[in-house]
């Protein structure tokens, strides 16, 4: 079996995914909020500024505050989007 290619536009939150440690729910939720995943950077200098918290953390109070519910109704994967969709 061939083993299917990832689009350019999954690779970018995948990559986003493991280099700031976040979760499939917190991507999922990142995604719907329309955020950028090139922008990440600047959000996670948690380090060198304290008063930010953490990109995961952050991610959940905004989706929280925007949708009113603390996460999504059904978490899925971008590798599980990628099988669905035959792509």
């Amino acid at each position: 079996m061939k083993k299917q290619a990832i689009p350019e536009k999954y690779k970018k939150w995948i990559d986003a995914r493991k280099r700031f440690n976040l979760t499939h729910a917190q991507i999922q939720m990142a995604r719907e909020l329309g955020l950028n995943p090139k922008k990440f950077g600047s959000l996670a200098n948690n380090k060198q500024e304290p008063w930010k918290a953490p990109l995961g953390e952050f991610i959940e109070h905004i989706y929280e505050k925007h949708f009113k519910k603390p996460k999504p109704d059904v978490v899925r994967s971008i590798e599980d989007m990628i099988k669905a969709n035959g792509r």
